[in-house]
């Protein structure tokens, strides 16, 4: 009892803070930047427990995945509810925060319709996939100048493979009056190397689309270290 009374009484909640350490003071004061990735969690997280700040219930989160960003992104709301003092109310506001930037991400890249590159494809499409625990299959449909038109989620699967329906992706090319498509999709293992199975259906939609008219421009394959594309190895 008198142990716990003493930790209690070490702890400081933040409103008792200095109003220059505050997160929400210091972002008013000096702008977003100036705060730490903690004290932006902090923000979101609003109070901590009896035990800890939010501040320091953010940090206990960051520990949990190692700082890493992109390993609280790919967390869902069971994982962080299994960390003391972190509810599903909680858990779901971070989800939300991490989608809606992931989002504006999104939105940015997609500002430059053109396609040159595979660097520019891979742009447009890393937020929709490069999270995911589980595969997906997604294709961006292109006009005579490599413009997006738009992008469409084929297929999901589990955790190594997807199935792939040709049929729909040829439908969707024809109904968008597409000439070209770039295909892609995840590898949740964090391998950017193309299977045998990749490489078959790569080979399959290549010779489809010759029939239709519509060129298979790329195939990019998407993890969280970066990508693999077939143009880019001249596989295509």
């Amino acid at each position: 009892m008198t142990l716990m009374f003493a930790k209690m009484k070490d702890f400081v909640s933040i409103k008792n803070w200095a109003d220059d350490e505050r997160p929400r003071e210091k972002l008013i004061k000096n702008g977003k930047a100036a705060l730490s990735n903690a004290e932006l969690l902090a923000l979101l997280l609003s109070t901590g427990t009896v035990k800890q700040s939010a501040l320091d219930l953010a940090r206990t989160i960051l520990t949990r995945f190692n700082n890493d960003l992109n390993e609280l992104a790919k967390s869902g709301i069971k994982d962080l509810c299994k960390i003391d003092g972190i509810g599903p109310a909680k858990a779901v506001t971070i989800i939300a925060a991490i989608e809606l930037a992931g989002r504006r991400q999104a939105l940015d890249s997609r500002e430059k319709k053109m396609i040159s590159s595979s660097k520019d494809a891979y742009n447009i499409v890393r937020n929709i996939l490069e999270d995911l625990n589980h595969e997906e299959f997604w294709i961006l449909t292109l006009n005579r100048k490599n413009g997006v038109i738009a992008e469409y989620r084929i297929s999901e699967g589990g955790l190594t493979s997807t199935v792939v329906d040709q049929r729909k992706i040829f439908k969707i090319a024809l109904d968008d009056k597409s000439t070209g498509i770039i295909l892609f999709h995840n590898h949740p293992s964090g391998n950017t190397q193309p299977s045998e199975a990749d490489n078959q259906l790569t080979k399959k939609l290549k010779d489809g689309g010759k029939i239709l008219d519509i060129s298979v421009l790329d195939h990019l394959i998407i993890t969280q270290k970066g990508y693999y594309s077939y143009a880019d190895e001249g596989l295509l």
